[in-house]
């Protein structure tokens, strides 16, 4: 008599040790680039104008993503969009993802010997104002000889900049320098000069005896950077108490305007406002400090050519002499 092998039983849960993707196809990375932008916009109504798509089709694309991971991805509703923690950490994965593949083109275009690609450059804000800030130059530079080269360019603050060009978002960053990573290398490109300035109301806008130390505006209202930057360190060091916050220059420039702040700009951009006679230097003798930009690339992986010779460009562009 011939016995037969007892059946498997089949598994309680048949998908529990299976991987839940297959091959990642093209698809997945275009639902993973659009689940992108929604967390950065905060929101798919938001991400509806940076992916230039209706938002019931950004919508659908995150059911679609969430359905391929089977995973739960966000949270919407009237309480407003919001990761959650399985989310979050698919959107950390997606960013490491989406450098790679960015880094695997730009290997590929060296292979070729060729430059082509994307190449992401992100800049502190208000430099284009500053006489020193040679960037146009080292842009025309180097679309003259990368021509194949798409040039992305970006603004924002230091930290963003800094952890960008860390984790592949960006190829090259440019920053006023306040703190050094083994992970980064940096060129010195660059300065600025920036002054304490009231606005128009401020009591010490006009004053005929400006204040002749730094104890004398410490009982004014300072608005400053809310993060590591040369503008943190200065108002430490001088014990300015900081009663309103900006995250950029702008926000900086308007909370001055108010006339109720002081605050520190580069000197370049803040003068449009002192001819328009909204704006004015606090003794600028002594109210001051000096902003030393640098560039800023990822020591590994190495950079891709393209990172290269824009960085090359812009060393140029700001070499002594010139």
């Amino acid at each position: 008599m011939q016995v037969k092998a007892p059946t498997a039983l089949p598994s309680a849960n048949p998908a529990k040790h299976r991987a839940v993707l297959g091959q990642l196809s093209d698809m997945d990375l275009r639902l993973l680039q659009v689940f992108k932008a929604v967390v950065e916009c905060g929101g798919m109504s938001a991400a509806e104008l940076e992916l230039n798509i209706g938002t019931s089709t950004v919508s659908r694309h995150i059911k679609d993503l969430e359905a391929r991971l089977g995973l739960t991805l966000c949270r919407r509703g009237r309480a407003g969009f919001a990761l959650t923690a399985e989310g979050q950490r698919v959107y950390d994965e997606t960013l490491r993802l989406l450098a790679s593949v960015r880094s695997f083109r730009d290997s590929i275009d060296d292979i070729h010997s060729r430059m082509g690609g994307q190449l992401a450059v992100a800049v502190f804000d208000k430099t284009a104002s500053n006489p020193a800030a040679r960037i146009g130059e080292a842009i025309a530079a180097f679309t003259a000889q990368a021509p194949d080269v798409q040039l992305q360019l970006h603004v924002g603050s230091i930290n963003a900049i800094e952890r960008g060009v860390i984790d592949g978002s960006y190829q090259v960053g440019i920053i006023p320098a306040h703190r050094s990573s083994q992970s980064l290398a940096y060129t010195d490109l660059f300065g600025e000069t920036m002054l304490l300035y009231c606005g128009a109301g401020h009591p010490l806008f006009g004053a005929s005896s400006p204040p002749a130390d730094w104890h004398a505006v410490r009982g004014y209202q300072f608005a400053g950077l809310g993060y590591h930057s040369p503008n943190m360190e200065l108002s430490h060091q001088a014990r300015l108490q900081r009663a309103a916050t900006g995250f950029d220059q702008e926000s900086i420039a308007t909370l001055i305007l108010s006339g109720r702040f002081l605050g520190f700009l580069p000197d370049h951009y803040a003068e449009a406002f002192e001819r328009q006679g909204r704006m004015q230097a606090v003794n600028p003798a002594l109210f001051h400090y000096h902003c030393q930009f640098v560039s800023l690339m990822r020591r590994s992986p190495a950079p891709a050519r393209a990172a290269q010779a824009f960085a090359q460009c812009l060393e140029d562009a700001h070499r002594p002499g010139r």
